[in-house]
């Protein structure tokens, strides 16, 4: 492993506290074997283009990479990442056997907040991973949305909102993954607390493309109520009875009697009968 000096700047590296000393306003970059480097099984981002990793593939065997990657290095002799792992993904594909990398000292909650940090600067998550990243980060470390917006330099009322994302029916949630629904149009159908009333919303977001001021006057709209089904028929002596008596079609259903007739000649007969 080599090591090369660099007066790039560094983004998310100026968050980090290095553990290499920093000369005239660089950062030590170390050259890091590919087979030595394991993925962070706490990895924020879940889905990666393969279309988009073989283009990247393509510039780095042209190019190399460019931007380091940031490591994390285990007891055990591996480099665990802690940012960077579409580029060493890319990397691997282009048949590198070495890549820049940052080395830092991180405890495993420092892995996963600088991990999600980086991929939303890089705005390489989809919203549903960022909710959940938020979630699991707050959950396990007992962070207040306070104390999670100054940690990722986010307002609070932007994690509340991505939080909310996740109260969604499971179905919307894969439809704004997929990129089928914006963050504007769930959270306008966050408006309705029905799920019933979320749910044909969304369908009516992609079926009819309503705008987002549409899906907020619907979901403050009460769903119509569904017509009360008439019980079915409990009498059926009494209908087999009278169904007798008149000759005729005789139903029983929601306290009323409905007597067949097949023209008005009938119906006049039924009337005298009746009468």
């Amino acid at each position: 492993m080599s090591k090369i000096t660099t007066g790039l700047g560094r983004g998310l590296d100026a968050l980090i506290e290095t553990n290499h000393l920093e000369i005239r306003g660089g950062s030590s970059i170390n050259e890091v074997e590919l087979n030595k480097i394991v993925a962070n099984p706490n990895q924020p981002r879940r889905s990666f283009d393969e279309e988009a990793l073989k283009e990247l593939a393509d510039s780095i065997r042209e190019h190399g990479v460019i931007s380091p990657i940031t490591l994390r290095k285990n007891d055990d002799g591996t480099y665990m990442i802690i940012a960077g792992e579409r580029r060493f993904r890319a990397a691997k594909k282009a048949g590198l056997k070495t890549i820049p990398a940052y080395i830092r000292t991180a405890k495993d909650e420092q892995v996963m907040e600088w991990a999600l940090i980086e991929n939303i600067q890089r705005e390489d998550l989809d919203p549903i991973e960022i909710a959940l990243a938020y979630q699991r980060l707050m959950e396990e470390y007992s962070l207040t949305q306070e104390k999670m917006s100054e940690r990722v330099g986010k307002k609070r009322a932007t994690i509340a909102n991505y939080l909310r994302l996740l109260k969604l029916p499971a179905e919307i949630q894969l439809g704004i993954k997929e990129k089928k629904l914006d963050m504007g149009h769930a959270r306008a159908i966050l408006g309705s607390d029905s799920t019933e009333q979320q749910l044909a919303l969304y369908k009516r977001v992609l079926t009819e493309g309503l705008s987002v001021r549409k899906v907020e006057e619907l979901a403050k709209s009460p769903l119509p109520k569904a017509p009360k089904k008439q019980p079915k028929a409990d009498f059926p002596q009494q209908t087999k009875a009278l169904s007798e008596k008149f000759g005729r079609a005789v139903k029983i259903s929601g306290h009323k009697i409905s007597i067949a007739f097949r023209n008005e000649k009938d119906l006049n007969e039924l009337i005298e009968r009746l009468n």
